[in-house]
């Protein structure tokens, strides 16, 4: 029966292979057409838009493993149905329920590849993406945190902590060095307004100069910073909850939470990291109907159709998901983990006659 395992996960694997491949090919071709624009802002060039796809490759990669799954799933066991290897194993005592698990053992490795994308590979690539593009836009020297970003300026850094959506930034702070790299002035900000010619307008400012004869504090109700990062830039340095790894979105949720502040959207972006390769595991849950079930006797390629329908339906399905319990405040585990219960719930309830 190894032997047997063997054989069906290597048609599995070489099949899902395939269908990510030429996904990840035309998915990446949309990026970098939609990238195409940044050329000759700043110093961005074709080479940093090309860079900047590449480092995005396992994102959409993470993206692709649900329907790539389902897709691998049906033309592996759609050929060896087609070619009646499925039936001489049957008929030399291999019952349809046997060959589902040696199915779903192959898709144990999926599932932890998923995880691993999400926790290891993703969080710093697309870290390590937005930083890149953001410096070749705005040519200005950028550092990417967890806990915002920071820019260089001249003798000055400035951090901003937080930035919002409507062009709203919070937790300014601006440290002013002398050329000997000592400390001369400090300024925080509780928040910013971003405008359309790149200046910034801080508010709620409180402002420290330091000299020989001490410290000078200041409160100022607003202040502009010129010529400082678009609304835009800043859009491309804001760090997703999604490309956040499991560990760092637990200590951002529990410090918001401790600060009084919502942090539905990144316990949501925690739960659907979690559920990710159970999302996987149960579209290739999904695909064994499509060659055991009520569509088994449709040529192969009706059901590689009909499996690129589901799989799109599916996903919208989600995306509706996602903000349905967002708009609705509802507890993130339920909306992660609703689209799993559903496709299982299809999937076995689609098997149930012929298991």
């Amino acid at each position: 029966m190894k032997v047997l395992d063997r054989y069906i996960g290597s048609r599995f694997l070489k099949s899902f292979g395939l269908i990510i491949c030429i996904l990840l090919v035309l998915f990446s071709f949309f990026e970098l057409m939609s990238q195409l624009d940044d050329i000759g802002k700043g110093t961005s060039t074709l080479t940093d838009v090309i860079i900047s796809v590449c480092l995005t490759l396992p994102r959409r990669m993470l993206d692709l493993m649900p329907i790539s799954t389902l897709l691998g799933g049906i033309i592996a066991l759609g050929l060896l149905a087609d070619h009646h290897e499925l039936l001489a194993m049957q008929a030399g005592g291999v019952s349809t329920r046997r060959i589902c698990v040696s199915v779903l053992a192959t898709g144990s490795i999926l599932m932890l590849a998923t995880l691993m994308l999400a926790e290891l590979v993703v969080p710093p690539m697309d870290e390590l993406a937005r930083t890149r593009r953001a410096m070749a836009l705005s040519d200005t020297g950028v550092t990417v945190t967890k806990q915002g970003f920071w820019v260089r300026r001249g003798l000055s850094y400035i951090h901003v902590g937080k930035t919002l959506y409507g062009g709203v930034a919070t937790d300014i702070d601006i440290f002013e060095t002398d050329a000997e790299g000592r400390l001369k002035q400090f300024t925080h900000a509780r928040e910013a307004n971003i405008q359309d010619n790149n200046q910034w307008v801080l508010r709620e400012i409180t402002l420290k100069t330091f000299s020989d004869q001490g410290i000078a504090t200041k409160q100022i109700e607003s202040l502009a910073l010129d010529s400082f990062l678009s609304s835009d830039q800043v859009d491309i340095l804001k760090l997703p909850a999604s490309s956040m790894s499991s560990s760092d979105l637990h200590r951002y949720i529990k410090a918001l939470r401790e600060s009084g502040q919502n942090a539905d959207r990144y316990a949501l972006a925690l739960w659907r990291k979690l559920s990710g390769p159970l999302t996987t595991g149960a579209m290739m849950l999904l695909s064994l109907p499509f060659i055991f079930g009520s569509i088994r006797s449709v040529t192969a390629g009706k059901r590689i159709v009909i499996g690129s329908f589901v799989g799109i339906a599916l996903y919208f399905a989600d995306q509706l998901t996602v903000h349905l319990g967002l708009l609705l405040s509802l507890p993130p585990v339920i909306t992660a983990m609703t689209p799993v219960v559903l496709i299982s719930g299809i999937a076995f309830w689609q098997l149930r006659r012929v298991l």
